[in-house]
């Protein structure tokens, strides 16, 4: 029983707030209630004393009481007692199934406290009332009136108490007779029963007697009878077989442990060690010839990756049929229980490994025939990337030939089948191989095709560094995607091979620190390559169009924006050795590059790409200084910027650079500004011909002196060789951008245009030679349409 009185403040009742404020002890505070707690209880002792004044009937007079009394009860127990005196108790069950009573009381400080009235009229009720009954009760007892029973049912009751007594007595004297009788019986029997039992006894020591002999004789006939079926093997009915095997496997142990001596022991054991052999023949023969390779179809059904594609149910790969697969586990079972065997294990794992990396070799194979006959499949790391450049040599596709693309597609796929069929061979091995012998069977079943998975990696990445030496980088560039399938599939990689020996699980992370080592070096040395490239005045392009290394530069840089996580992280490698100059933050410090977050190695990827850029335009910049004209060396200048703006705008690589570098896009804009102008300044020998500096001054219908016409003569004659020397030159320069190309050509256009008019209007009414058509070569609309062909080798 529990109850809560112990605590400073009692449990609140039913939450309810009383009065607040001080009130008068003797008024009634709940008439109310202090009027029911009376009504019941008077209720039921005016209807045991007048009942029968109204009714006769007893049952009726019972019921009326019982129920007044019941709400008395509950009037007590959940109001009046609460609201009149403060008191309340009721009963809980809590989880353990045992019940506790609680009573609750107002104790506490600030309660308003309960009325003397109401007090007095609550505790005289509770108490008078079970007193009266009381008295009800020893006055019917004492005055042998026992009320509302009827005189003809005491009279019934009597009577059949008198039957009942005259029936006992005839039962217990029928009953004694019969006592007597079976004692008399008892006697009689008893004797004859103990000479049977005897009798019997004799005959089950006869039965038991003849069947040890028939069961010792038995072990003598076991090799004979067994025989057969022994020499002819399990194949085909192995419970039979297994049947056999333990009658001999009994006799072998009847005959050490009653007849070491005996002959027969010799042949029984004989027989059990052939047994024994040929389970384990069949065991390997049911392994090698039902285990097959599992189909290439199936595995890339396996391994399909496509999001488009809704699978309702995961492929099963199913390694034997499943009666063999029975037969293999009962025969496994029986060599680990009774044969004290364990070879069968080394049989296993040699078998389905040696199917493991044939799935594997067959999986490669059927990728190989299949993307030749389809046509080429570039691989990841360059499809779909191949973007024409407005240099006049055919872009060459950077990275290895066709025929890598798909070695290294091929190795993708493998490494997701293994992670599957490796999955599935450790669910097939758990149902043959006993528990603690299953990790170590399962490390050496996938050694084989996981050795030959990491070697094909590490010539994956001797090929990558062999192409660093040749300064051909964009080749590393197959190893990224190769990269991020590792890192994705990393997590189901180690759950795979959980359990197993620590160089079996490293085999991976260590391929992976090789990819991300090698990576990051061919980045650190396509940007210092790109820096110093001594090529200045080979291959550089006549016509001040689109160098080869901006457009092979960009094309590298946009083949990293698919791959950015894995280059962050082949970066981020490089930070700890102090590379890269960024701050870092302090919950991305580790001694481990791949602790940095995603944010982190996205900054180090942008500042890479800024490293890059920069190093690009001091080249560029410096191969400029090749060309002898300025202003072709503004167009070249001019021609590569655009083409890194609008490069990095279409692939999206401006929002990387943006990371670190915020106004890239404006700078780039500002230089190309600046290469317009000093494209322009080309047309000062032009038009400076047309400025009135060193114009004579004369009036209308005068006569001009011979050296004054001598000077109109020289502005008419240097505006006419420059202008043709400037579009016959200019003609043959190239601006791939037509938007930038028109707006240069009007821009030009513009101003040679007005400078033209003005100077022709002043030299209208100018009598400056008797041939003015030697001076007066073009019209204006005729200079303007030599202006139009600029940078057109078509004109």
């Amino acid at each position: 029983m529990l109850t809560e009185d112990n605590n400073d403040e009692d449990v609140s009742l039913f939450d309810a707030e009383e009065d607040a404020g001080k009130k008068s002890k003797k008024k009634l505070k709940h008439p109310l209630a202090s009027f029911f707690h009376l009504f019941f209880r008077v209720s039921a002792v005016l209807v045991y004393l007048l009942c029968g004044l109204f009714s006769g009937s007893f049952i009726a007079c019972m019921v009326a009481i019982i129920l007044l009394l019941s709400c008395d009860f509950w009037t007590v127990k959940n109001i009046t007692g609460r609201l009149m005196v403060g008191l309340r108790w009721w009963n809980q069950v809590d989880h353990d199934g045992r019940s506790h009573w609680v009573f609750e009381s107002r104790k506490g400080v600030g309660k308003p406290p309960a009325s003397e009235s109401e007090s007095r009229i609550f505790w005289v009720g509770l108490i008078v009332c079970p007193m009266l009954w009381v008295l009800f009760a020893f006055s019917t007892l004492f005055s042998f009136k026992i009320k509302w029973v009827e005189q003809e049912t005491l009279s019934f009751i009597r009577e059949n108490l008198e039957k009942s007594d005259q029936q006992t007595k005839g039962m217990v004297s029928i009953l004694s007779s019969f006592e007597s009788r079976l004692m008399q019986l008892e006697n009689s029997i008893i004797p004859v029963h103990k000479q049977t039992e005897n009798l019997q006894r004799l005959q089950e020591n006869v039965d038991k007697t003849l069947s040890c002999m028939d069961h010792v004789i038995s072990y003598y006939h076991v090799a004979k009878d067994t025989d057969r079926i022994i020499r002819e093997g399990p194949t085909g009915r192995l419970d039979e077989y297994l049947a056999c095997i333990a009658k001999i496997q009994k006799a072998v142990e009847y005959f050490q442990d009653n007849n070491p001596d005996s002959p027969e022991l010799n042949t029984v054991k004989a027989r059990f060690e052939k047994g024994k052999e040929l389970l384990e023949a069949e065991f390997r023969s049911l392994l090698t010839r039902y285990s097959k390779p599992v189909p290439p179809i199936l595995i890339l059904d396996a391994i399909s990756l496509d999001e488009e594609l809704e699978v309702q149910e995961d492929v099963v790969l199913e390694h034997l049929p499943e009666a063999v697969l029975q037969d293999v586990i009962c025969i496994a079972g029986w060599l680990v229980e009774y044969g004290r065997n364990q070879d069968f294990m080394n049989v296993y794992f040699q078998i389905r490994s040696n199917q493991l990396d044939r799935s594997i070799k067959g999986l490669k194979d059927h990728f190989r025939k299949n993307s030749a006959s389809s046509g080429i499949l570039y691989s990841p790391a360059v499809q779909t990337k191949r973007k024409d450049t407005p240099t006049k040599k055919s872009p060459k596709r950077p990275g290895k030939d066709d025929v890598l693309d798909i070695e290294i597609d091929s190795y993708i796929h493998c490494i997701s089948a293994f992670v599957k069929l490796a999955q599935s061979e450790y669910a097939l091995l758990v149902e043959v191989i006993p528990e603690h012998h299953q990790k170590k069977t399962f490390d050496s079943l996938i050694q084989e095709a996981l050795d030959n998975l990491m070697l094909e990696g590490d010539n994956i990445v001797s090929a990558a560094r062999r192409a660093i030496m040749r300064h051909d980088y964009s080749a590393v560039l197959t190893i990224f995607p190769i990269l991020r399938h590792l890192k994705m599939n990393k997590a189901e990689f180690d759950s795979t091979l959980q359990g197993t020996a620590a160089s079996t699980k490293n085999k991976l992370p260590t391929l992976i620190t090789s990819m991300e080592t090698i990576g990051a070096r061919a980045l650190e040395e396509f940007a210092d390559s790109i820096k110093n490239d001594p090529d200045k005045e080979y291959n550089m392009p006549k016509d001040g169009t689109v160098h080869e290394l901006t457009s092979n530069a960009i094309l590298f840089l946009q083949q990293l924006l698919d791959f950015h996580e894995t280059a962050g992280a082949m970066l981020a490698s490089q930070v700890l050795g102090d590379t890269y100059n960024i701050p870092l933050d302090p919950r991305e410090t580790s001694s481990s590059a791949s602790s940095y977050t995603s944010e982190f190695n996205k900054r180090l990827l942008s500042t890479y790409i800024c490293k890059v850029l920069g190093n690009l335009q001091l080249n560029l910049l410096s191969k400029s200084k090749v060309y002898e004209d300025p202003a072709l060396s503004a167009i070249f200048l001019h021609n590569n910027y655009n083409y890194t703006l609008k490069s990095l705008e279409k692939s999206d690589l401006i929002q990387l650079v943006t990371v670190t570098q915020k106004k890239a896009e404006n700078s780039y804009r500002e230089l190309i500004e600046q290469q317009i102008q000093m494209y322009q300044h080309s047309w000062l020998k032009v038009t400076e011909n047309l400025t009135s500096r060193n114009m004579p001054v004369f009036q209308p219908g005068s006569k001009l002196k011979d050296k004054e016409r001598q000077v109109i003569k020289d502005k008419f004659k240097g505006f006419n060789d420059g202008l043709e020397e400037l579009c016959k030159t200019q003609k043959g320069w190239a601006i791939p951008d037509k938007g930038q190309r028109d707006f240069i050509r009007q821009a030009q256009r513009r101003v040679v245009s007005e400078a033209y008019r003005a100077f022709l209007h002043r030299c209208a009414n100018v009598s400056f030679t008797k041939n003015p058509e030697k001076y007066h070569k073009y019209r204006p609309e005729e200079v303007e349409e030599m202006i139009e062909k600029l940078f057109d080798t078509s004109a």
